[in-house]
């Protein structure tokens, strides 16, 4: 499949990827999925009570999506920690700061292996982790004890580690928040954290894990909400052309998917509101811009970019470079929306996360 076999709408579609409401396919998911087949869902822990629920939420979600061209990405971030989205019946894995104390390197690969096992069994294809940002502040901070250390070769080694153990399961790793939300004390989901470091700074230290990502066939990457005064005084890294294009296409030589964090975050609606973000992120040249809307507003911004794109405002070529690449990933991983998920035997993967926290608590 290649771009150029897809509608406008359908292409448009695929570069959107959507939180929801409720329990349930509400109307507008519906219409999301079934006018403009969008090309992702992510789920949150307040969308199932229970594994079987969410369980069936997911074959719903490929059901629904089945009649179109394209099957969806269903998303969620399980890091572990303080970020777990999974339902009561499946044990935590520990904090990755707690993982990495471990100096296990076989440990951490495992624990993204049996997190990759337990995702891909249960019918997901993409999950926003490993966190590469370098800690520098306590453990409640907005990224804290979610790093997995607090220099860049510590971030490096068990965070690539994560990834490769999920990816090894055929799950799809994005990592993040590039370029290091670290660097910051504030948290980007109700401030936009404005970062004074030179670029040169940063180049030294918070970019280092990525860039050793990058090298090791990272395939996704999520941009933080970051403003960077030595790049751009107005708009953050997830909007800003100069930072996409001139650091991570051509410096870093990176080709994979590039997704915003969500567009719906404080940070962002109330700075710069969501059509003009929603303008700003795909001129800047992400694939994928991440949403969790409320009432019809996907609506409203997918039509936005419709007008855009028919009056040239956005070139047709830079929307097919990116429907492109997501097509590209989701062959790759072969995504199969006809495919009924039956789920992961919960009591195995349970005693696998038990044996990797145990680990961690007998040598604390």
């Amino acid at each position: 499949m290649n771009a150029n076999e897809l509608s406008v709408t359908e292409q448009i579609g695929q570069m959107i990827m959507v939180g929801m409401e409720g329990s349930t396919i509400n109307k507008n998911i519906k219409t999301m999925i079934q006018n403009y087949k969008i090309g992702g869902v992510i789920l949150y822990k307040k969308n199932f009570k229970n594994y079987n629920e969410m369980i069936k939420l997911v074959n719903d979600l490929k059901k629904l999506n089945c009649v179109n061209k394209i099957p969806l990405f269903i998303a969620i971030d399980q890091e572990g920690g303080r970020v777990n989205r999974m339902p009561q019946e499946i044990k935590n894995l520990i904090a990755a700061k707690k993982l990495a104390s471990t100096q296990n390197i076989k440990l951490v690969h495992e624990a993204g292996n049996v997190i990759g096992k337990l995702l891909k069994d249960s019918g997901f294809s993409v999950n926003f982790a490993p966190v590469l940002d370098i800690q520098r502040f306590e453990d409640n901070h907005a990224i804290g004890d979610r790093c997995y250390g607090k220099d860049a070769h510590t971030v490096s080694r068990y965070g690539i580690e994560f990834m490769n153990g999920l990816k090894e399961q055929g799950m799809i790793s994005v990592i993040k928040h590039f370029p290091g939300h670290g660097a910051t004390t504030k948290d980007s989901h109700y401030f936009l954290p404005i970062i004074h470091k030179k670029m040169s700074e940063l180049e030294q230290e918070d970019l280092i894990p990525f860039k050793n990502a990058i090298k090791s066939e990272a395939e996704a990457i999520m941009l933080g909400h970051l403003l960077i005064n030595d790049v751009n005084k107005i708009y953050p890294c997830s909007l800003s052309r100069e930072f996409i294009i001139k650091f991570l296409r051509r410096k870093y030589k990176y080709n994979g998917l590039i997704i915003t964090d969500d567009l719906n975050m404080r940070a962002i609606r109330f700075v710069y509101g969501v059509k003009l973000a929603t303008v700003k992120a795909l001129e800047a040249g992400n694939d994928i811009l991440l949403f969790r809307f409320k009432n019809n507003e996907g609506k409203v911004v997918i039509q936005k970019i419709q007008k855009l794109v028919e009056n040239g405002k956005i070139k047709a070529k830079r929307i097919e470079q990116s429907v492109n690449r997501i097509i590209k990933l989701k062959e790759k991983y072969h995504l199969d929306d006809s495919e009924i998920v039956k789920g992961c035997d919960i009591n195995k993967i349970n005693q696998c996360i038990e044996n990797i926290n145990q680990q961690y608590h007998e040598r604390s």
